[in-house]
């Protein structure tokens, strides 16, 4: 149905138009009584391989969605009913903000690809505080990606993070220090090794400060781009995890465009979609050779089917994530990738998907 007659209808307007229209349709189904209940009855995983726990907390799916499609937790319920094991709204900062100039988010669907320059578009902090904090059930663990807002200057933006910890440390189950998206000026030099431990020991040292008034210590996260050099990578990689970064995601949106053969990929943005799916494998083998597979790492780009999810667990993902495909696939994917990912195991021979996690690295 997606295929047929959904999609054809939202190819024909404005990327960021289609996007708003279906947020707009996911919230109002979200506020519907007892159907994401009835729905995720359906769709919820029920392969009992695929279930783990990390942090402390349980993930029916491994396949959760990624921040950016979500950004201020309007639908949270109506994604959760889709059969994501986990979900990551935002990026939130402190102070709402309108984003850079439309037109900002174009599809490339002979790449099967997106590139978008939002610039952490979304309604502040105190805003998705709100939403989380009025949710009546929580049915899989809820992340925040956190970032600065565009006027605070790089030596300045800690106290924007800790600002939006401070803010939303009662409601999330994880933080996503966001310093990899393209989109917002001077951010990404703050992924340089110093800066970032500097950044991460503040923000855990606030999650632990805040966890005696709000009886949370949601985990840090840090989230890196798939343009790093090599050497830089790894440094970036190894100082979250002496500053005490309980996870790192690999990876971001790409400035690269090698490859491309649609005409929008001469706009500035991030690109994500199909064109991330084997750069970002191999990125998360190499963050799992430098953590020795000592913290939870999260593959994202170019997700489009079981196997490529399954190659990101095997690369050393504990769990992976989904956005790009969502708009060219559908709903269903979720679905469609939990019950591959099963087979896959099942094929294997595998009991768990713990036991594969590394397992190619």
């Amino acid at each position: 149905m997606y295929a047929s007659l959904v999609k054809p209808l939202l190819f024909r307007l404005d990327a960021e138009r289609a996007h708003h229209l279906t947020l707009d349709a996911l919230e109002l189904a979200s506020r519907l009584p007892g159907w994401p209940s009835v729905a995720r009855a359906v769709t919820s995983p029920a392969d009992a391989r695929l279930a783990q726990t990390l942090w402390g907390q349980a993930f029916a799916s491994p396949v959760g969605l990624a921040a950016g499609l979500d950004k201020n937790g309007v639908a949270v319920p109506a994604f959760g009913a889709l059969g994501f094991g986990f979900l990551e709204v935002g990026t939130v900062t402190p102070r709402p903000q309108p984003g850079n100039d439309r037109p900002r988010l174009f599809r490339l669907p002979s790449d099967e690809a997106l590139i978008n320059r939002m610039g952490f578009n979304n309604a502040g902090a105190g805003a998705l505080h709100d939403r989380l904090a009025t949710l009546p059930a929580r049915p899989v663990p809820v992340w925040a990606n956190i970032g600065k807002n565009k006027v605070t200057a790089n030596e300045e933006a800690t106290e924007d993070y800790l600002t939006c910890v401070r803010a939303l440390q009662d409601v999330t189950d994880a933080f996503v220090v966001n310093v990899s998206s393209p989109n917002t000026p001077g951010l990404r030099a703050l992924q340089a090794a110093d800066d970032l431990a500097a950044l991460l020991r503040a923000v855990v040292a606030e999650v632990e400060a805040g966890r005696v008034r709000t009886l949370r210590r949601p985990p840090v996260l840090v989230k890196l781009a798939p343009d790093l050099h090599p050497t830089d990578f790894e440094a970036s990689v190894q100082a979250a995890q002496d500053a005490g970064a309980q996870g790192v995601i690999v990876s971001n949106t790409t400035l690269s465009r090698d490859g491309l053969t649609h005409v929008n990929r001469e706009q500035a943005g991030g690109l994500s979609g199909r064109p991330l799916t084997r750069r970002s494998t191999e990125l998360v083998r190499d963050a799992y050779r430098i953590t020795r597979g000592r913290i939870p790492l999260v593959g994202v780009g170019g997700i489009f089917g079981a196997q490529d999810a399954y190659d990101k667990l095997r690369a050393g993902a504990n769990l992976v994530e989904v956005y790009s495909a969502l708009i060219y696939r559908g709903p269903g994917l979720v679905r469609e990738l939990n019950r591959g990912l099963a087979a896959l195991l099942e094929r294997d021979g595998v009991a768990n998907v713990t036991e594969v996690v590394g397992a190619d690295a």
